[in-house]
């Protein structure tokens, strides 16, 4: 101890190698602390049902981001990633919930279970049946609480004076089918089916005359079918863009008897009192891609959109035409622009700030892109086979 220490009484500390180890090791769980608690938060995107948030979040799977923001789901729902995927900073949880919807269609009440947000969704799950149906709500509409009614397309046989009248109708009524296809009842005339029950698919309703002078005759007048090769539809699609209408005369005959049976009749006059409309079908020509030759590697933009084009209902021929659009336009590149136009990113939104009505990070990130542009094609044109036959016939969708 040297003189200065002895004055003062006072001993200088000792920093011995135990203690020493002992703030190192503090030090060492502190900057793991650190470390851990940043490597936990993430800034997550989670869209419910079409509402999207932006939140910040810990946990390591999806299950633990929902959990923590007290999102309950059930296994009927879908979620995706799934709720046992790993989540890292930056990504996108979709959470569709399952609901009742209440259905009417051709006149018959009936409810499925659907996680589908607009009407489009609906019909989509519902499958080809809707294809041209008569819906009492648009596709891009979303869904609420009234009962939505769809009228499905039918093939209906009209035998009446002698004739057999195809007619493609969505209409739900025997007397709405007679009505719109131009047939005039007369005092007396008698129908194989009631008027008010429900028309049906193969359906012939056959209509009897009642009584009339045997030379002065009211008759229908048959409609032309005229075909037109439409580009912008697919092949196999036949749309009736004009439904045909009957029209109306009345016929003057020479009838000629033997023994009081009627042998012959020669018309000697006809007066048209409605023409006639000529019913024009649309046939389509676009030759869609094979889904078969798409392949698709894992982990790329390309297999993301496969992922959440399927959650929408949309199956591997949806797919291939998403493919086929999305190639044409931007090559599936997130950062793909467009400088005269101002189209950017993998959808060619333009201008692509649109995409941040679904997250702020849609300069860099696929699924907020790719979740964008499904939605606006659902929108606009209800399937990516429809915007690609657009595409394919504007150069634009």
């Amino acid at each position: 101890m040297s003189s200065k220490d002895r004055i003062s009484g006072q001993r200088r500390p000792v920093h011995s190698p135990v203690r020493r180890v002992v703030q190192g090791a503090v030090l060492v769980a502190l900057v793991a602390a650190t470390t851990a608690f940043t490597t936990m938060h993430k800034t997550i995107t989670i869209e419910i049902d079409g509402d999207v948030r932006t939140v910040s979040a810990f946990g390591s799977t999806v299950g633990d981001v929902l959990a923590g923001h007290q999102v309950t789901i059930s296994a009927e729902d879908v979620v995706f990633p799934s709720a046992a995927s790993a989540v890292s900073d930056g990504d996108l949880i979709v959470v569709r919930t399952m609901k009742t919807v209440d259905l009417e269609i051709d006149g018959a009440p009936q409810s499925i279970q659907s996680t589908a947000l607009t009407v489009g969704e609906v019909l989509d799950e519902i499958g080809p049946r809707t294809d041209g149906a008569s819906v009492s709500a648009s596709r891009s509409e979303a869904l609420g609480r009234a009962q939505l009614k769809i009228s499905t397309v039918k093939n209906v046989t009209i035998a009446i004076d002698g004739q057999q009248i195809a007619v493609v109708t969505t209409q739900e009524s025997v007397r709405d089918v007679l009505a719109t296809a131009g047939v005039i009842l007369n005092p007396g005339d008698m129908v194989s089916v009631e008027l008010t029950s429900p028309a049906a698919d193969g359906q012939v309703i056959t209509i009897g005359r009642a009584g009339e002078s045997a030379t002065s005759v009211s008759e229908v007048l048959p409609f032309t079918v005229e075909e037109v090769q439409d580009p912008k539809l697919v092949v196999g699609q036949r749309i009736v863009k004009q439904a045909g209408k009957l029209g109306q005369a009345v016929t003057t005959y020479d009838v000629t008897l033997v023994d009081g049976v009627e042998t012959a009749r020669t018309v000697v006059a006809q007066q048209v009192t409605v023409a006639a409309r000529n019913e024009i079908v649309h046939i389509g020509t676009l030759e869609l891609p094979d889904p078969s030759l798409v392949s698709v590697d894992p982990g790329t933009a390309r297999a993301l959109g496969q992922a959440m084009a399927l959650e929408k209902g949309w199956g591997d021929d949806q797919y291939a035409c998403l493919e086929s659009l999305w190639t044409k336009e931007s090559k599936w590149s997130v950062t793909a622009a467009n400088a005269s136009s101002g189209a950017y990113g993998i959808p060619q939104a333009m201008p692509g700030s649109k995409m941040a009505s679904v997250g702020a990070d849609w300069r860099t990130n696929a699924a907020t892109q790719i979740t964008w542009g499904l939605g606006y094609i659902q929108g606009r044109y209800g399937t990516p086979c429809d915007a690609w036959a657009h595409s394919k016939n504007k150069g634009w969708y």
